[in-house]
């Protein structure tokens, strides 16, 4: 196992970091524990030393649960992450209930890790306003928590203002080859780099879509290596990073963790050709995108009721990395009176559109190709 050094803080923690989010799940969509614990006494065994959850997962459930599988290893075997839900805390008071339901859930007397959990520019007015930050270096002074972060949900200046706020002891950014100038990316990996600020990269394989490519786009990079499977392409790119320190990985199957741990017990940053490939990938990826809708929502309120936006990242997303089933399970969870099909072409949308989209026509192309896609079986 790779474990790099963040050196300001003095901890070298595994390089892969078990995110707790995606565990494998019953019929019912509760956690299927006996593969899960499975899944995380092998990485343990193989050296994952990271495991990162947090007061939501799996409707609450991933802290009990990895609290009681934790349990039956030395506390100081391991680095232990968790968040403050920032949305349902209004007051010190809240936040200090919150951290004690936690440490019980989680058995624990210490926190590795905590985080400020996805924090935007709302959020971040609010930590500001109720004096969070203050209490919690209250914590770190009683050692209740050992390191303080924030995982970040929001445009680059947003991420410029918190991160040079204070000296953080680290952040979380969504990070991947497709998300570059999304949220905080390579601007706030620089930033970060600049200030001495170690990273932790959630969202690497991008929920899953760089692990599944359309296979011309695949063969691209099976051409370098024909052994490779396509996550491992997507985690080697980010680990080519020297400061991302931790790199988040949630696996909701055995056959992942062992793919990872494969990528990861002989970790290799890319070469010059492989970055090469990975950019050819990448740029192919961007070409199939149907429009350039950026989901700034200038268009909304649609008088009908369409959700224009969301319409169309279904649609730019499934004509980008041609997940089928991921195309469909969004469309079908869109409410009938928001999707494509309801547009009755009034125009409003275009009259305010900073990009200047066609959204009347492409909204009619959509509703046919994500009908057809729902009809599907």
């Amino acid at each position: 196992m790779e474990y790099r050094e963040m050196k300001n803080i003095g901890v070298s923690p595994s390089m892969l970091g078990f995110g707790c989010m995606r565990f494998p799940l019953k019929a019912d969509g509760t956690i299927e524990e006996t593969e899960a614990e499975q899944m995380i006494d092998k990485a343990i065994a193989e050296g994952v030393t990271y495991f990162d959850t947090a007061y939501p997962y799996h409707n609450g459930e991933s802290e009990t649960f990895v609290g009681r599988v934790l349990k039956k290893y030395p506390r100081s075997s391991f680095y232990l992450a968790t968040k403050m839900p920032i949305w349902k805390v209004h007051s010190k008071e809240e936040a200090k209930e919150v951290l004690e339901e936690q440490m019980a859930k989680l058995q624990v007397d210490y926190v590795d890790f905590y985080l400020l959990h996805a924090l935007n520019q709302e959020r971040w007015k609010k930590v500001e306003e109720t004096g969070i930050l203050s209490l919690c270096e209250e914590w770190k002074a009683q050692g209740k928590i050992r390191y303080l972060g924030f995982s970040f949900h929001d445009e680059y200046a947003v991420f410029e203002k918190i991160v040079s706020s204070r000296k953080w002891d680290f952040c979380q950014i969504q990070y991947n080859y497709m998300d570059r100038e999304e949220q905080a990316g390579d601007k706030g990996y620089a930033l970060a780099e600049k200030l001495g600020i170690p990273m932790v990269v959630m969202e690497p394989v991008k929920g899953g879509l760089l692990g599944d490519l359309p296979e011309d786009l695949a063969a691209v990079l099976r051409k370098e290596n024909p052994k490779a499977s396509m996550a491992s392409w997507a985690l080697r790119w980010v680990g080519s990073h020297s400061n991302v320190k931790v790199i988040l990985s949630g696996m909701s199957a055995y056959q992942q963790l062992l793919d990872n741990l494969e990528t990861f017990s002989k970790f290799q940053p890319l070469s010059k050709e492989e970055e090469k490939a990975v950019e050819q990938v990448a740029d192919g990826i961007k070409k199939r995108v149907k429009n350039g809708c950026t989901g700034c929502e200038y268009c909304m309120p649609c008088p009908f009721g369409v959700d224009i936006p969301r319409n169309f990242s279904i649609w730019n997303e499934y004509a980008m990395y041609g997940n089928k089933e991921r195309a469909k399970q969004r469309y079908r969870m869109t409410e009938e009176k928001a999707k494509a099909n309801q547009c009755q072409k009034c125009g409003k949308c275009e009259t305010v559109c900073p990009q200047a989209l066609s959204i009347r026509k492409d909204l009619e192309q959509a509703a046919k190709e994500l009908g057809d896609l729902e009809q599907d079986e």
